[in-house]
């Protein structure tokens, strides 16, 4: 008889498929679409960052407004333009005007008027946060990819550094359930080169990085490290652009909420439960003999409260 761990590893098999239809992606979803698979330089990476975060204004501004609220040059923003495709900015601001109008007819909030207190606000940027996800996940293709190559990899290496270092620990706790052998990394500098280098010896072939904000320069250095040994290097992160993102060989998005003192993270979390999904169907005869393996430890040796 499976344990209910077991069982739910069994029924919750992601199944491939391609997004719906009738699934309407957010307009913040169809910018970043836009930008999506262009090396993007600094300045043109902040250019895309106001434009994500000003859409309503930006899609509608003239090249020299758009430029000093940036603080960039005007060739830059032509450049920008360029470089996503377009014949100029003025062919840009086109394509992003209907997204920007149909971001409008969606902005009046009716939950404003029910919120009494920040508490609530709380919860429904974190619900936003979800729901934004779960138009990503409308395609699970790319999770079940690199669920595949995270369960081939042996080691298989976990990072997280500062505020990071809590997701990764759970991602790597649930891990060592299903994978023979997981390394932690939580500490930056040469400890982190040298957690690397072993694994890449031991024939590891894949790292897993957490970063949420503030994103810490160490975290940046290890994922360098990481790809000078010869890793690859997925991320898990809150960003869409900027050098964490070019660094990385796949990146997984998915929201932190920042109404609170600090940041919460029900994305996140639930992206890395996607993730380890996607590692469990990767391989399910190794995961049920390891869940098997779990359990009866735990029955010997009374980890667990009787239900």
């Amino acid at each position: 008889m499976p344990s209910g761990q077991q069982a739910r590893a069994q029924a919750s098999a992601i199944t491939p498929g391609k997004q719906s239809p009738d699934v309407e992606a957010a307009p913040t979803d169809r910018v970043l679409a836009l930008f999506g698979g262009h090396r993007l330089s600094p300045a043109q990476r902040r250019i895309a960052q106001y434009m994500v975060d000003h859409l309503t204004e930006a899609a509608f501004l003239s090249i020299t407004d758009l430029a000093e609220r940036v603080g960039v040059s005007q060739p830059s923003v032509t450049r920008f333009a360029s470089s996503l495709g377009f014949s100029g900015f003025p062919a840009l601001r086109e394509a992003l005007q209907p997204i920007a109008l149909s971001a409008g007819t969606q902005s009046p909030d009716t939950r404003e008027e029910i919120r009494r207190n920040e508490l609530q606000a709380a919860v429904d940027a974190e619900i936003e946060n979800l729901e934004s996800l779960r138009r990503v996940l409308a395609d699970p293709n790319q999770v079940l990819e690199i669920g595949r190559e995270l369960a081939l990899s042996t080691p298989l290496t976990v990072l997280g550094l500062r505020i990071s270092v809590s997701l990764a620990e759970y991602f790597a706790y649930a891990a060592r359930r299903i994978h023979p052998d997981v390394r932690l990394v939580t500490r930056g500098g040469s400890v982190a080169y040298d957690a690397l280098l072993q694994s890449r010896e031991a024939g590891g072939t894949w790292m897993l990085a957490f970063a949420m904000p503030r994103h810490a320069n160490e975290t940046l250095a290890a994922m360098r490290a990481a790809r000078r040994t010869g890793l690859h290097v997925a991320l898990i992160t809150d960003l869409t652009l900027g050098p964490l993102v070019d660094e990385a060989d796949v990146v997984l998005t998915a929201g932190t909420g920042s109404r609170l003192v600090f940041d919460s993270y029900a994305a996140p979390v639930v992206m890395s439960a996607a993730v380890l999904q996607a590692m469990a169907d990767a391989d399910p005869e190794r995961t049920q003999v390891r869940l098997e393996g779990y359990e009866h430890a735990a029955e010997q040796h009374d980890f667990f409260l009787e239900d």
